[in-house]
């Protein structure tokens, strides 16, 4: 093994402890801090400069994706003109491993002004910052760097800090998929959160169908120019009783002699597998994943034998639900 990877193994050891010694002092405090924004009538506002600042407003977009309102003020910024940006109602989460930040110190006096609560996370519990701090989250630990100077186990290790609160909000209020979902809209999470079997699936005359008695040419030309490698066979109550794959058909070839001279009957997979129209696409992927297959028939839930459409694995691939 490369000198390389023993010394990333090192880091990554390190920032691994780091976390738990953080963890193992978390004390009444996290559990004051959480309260706080529990029950917080305004905003989080985070605040942090440098690497701080960039943690600070990673947890702030984290919060906000699960319904906790927050922003990020920048500390240098904010004495000119952004501290407009606080309201009363609001809290401020400062960030600082030293707990002597200049840009963070000169705009306490502001905010304590406003009397808004404050919670402070640093590595310095006996700093300056700490001592205007409501709640101080104590996350001092020794960074990974070889000189115990390089923000490196001090920003992970807030980092997640950040993440334990906002995952301990999310379970306290009950934050489900569906509240997740309609924060996230967009981009790969909206796609799986949001899009259902309905959205995608082939209806009306793109429904492939045929009857059990149907000649196996009909069966053949069905499954053709409906061109999702399936069809639907049904009874004579329009019920769904089988289905006719590209794999049937050639499992067919072999086993007859004569193809042509076969009912959709003598063919036909009973018991096709299928899915409600109100299921996540991405639930859908998984069936057919699981079962090998690369169409389901969609039913409406109180609706078991006459499908309503039917979902291709490329409908899924098309909308990119992976």
């Amino acid at each position: 093994m490369s000198t390389f990877v023993e010394m990333g193994k090192e880091v990554l050891d390190k920032e691994a402890r780091a976390i738990l010694e953080v963890m193992e002092r978390l004390d009444e405090s996290f559990d004051r801090a959480v309260q706080a924004v529990n029950t917080c009538n305004g905003r989080v506002v985070f605040s942090g400069m440098g690497k701080a600042g960039l943690i600070a407003k990673k947890i702030a977009s984290t919060f906000s994706s699960i319904g906790v309102p927050s922003v990020y003020l920048h500390p240098a910024e904010s004495m000119h003109g952004d501290l407009g940006i606080l309201q009363k109602d609001d809290i401020v989460f400062i960030i600082s491993n030293s707990g002597e930040t200049d840009e963070v110190i000169k705009i306490l006096p502001w905010i304590k002004r406003m009397g808004l609560f404050t919670i402070v996370a640093t590595g310095n519990t006996s700093s300056t910052i700490a001592n205007y701090g409501d709640i101080i989250l104590d996350v001092k630990v020794e960074e990974a760097c070889p000189h115990n100077i390089v923000p490196t186990s001090s920003t992970t290790a807030v980092l997640a800090l950040g993440d334990a609160i906002a995952v301990t909000l999310m379970r306290e209020r009950n934050f489900t998929r569906d509240d997740f979902a309609l924060l996230h809209p967009g981009g790969s999470i909206g796609r799986n959160l949001l899009l259902k079997v309905e959205d995608l699936m082939h209806t009306g005359g793109d429904l492939p169908k045929v009857y059990e008695d149907a000649p196996m040419k009909d069966v053949i030309l069905e499954v053709t120019s409906k061109r999702l490698g399936v069809t639907g066979v049904y009874n004579g109550a329009d019920d769904l009783v089988g289905a006719i794959t590209d794999g049937d058909l050639r499992r067919a070839l072999e086993r007859h002699e004569n193809i042509l001279d076969r009912s959709a009957r003598d063919v036909m997979t009973a018991n096709p597998k299928c899915i409600e129209r109100n299921a996540l696409a991405a639930h859908a992927l998984k069936v057919m994943e699981e079962f090998s297959i690369t169409s389901l028939f969609v039913f409406d839930a109180h609706e078991k034998k006459h499908p309503v459409g039917i979902i291709h694995i490329h409908d899924l691939l098309k909308a990119k639900i992976v």
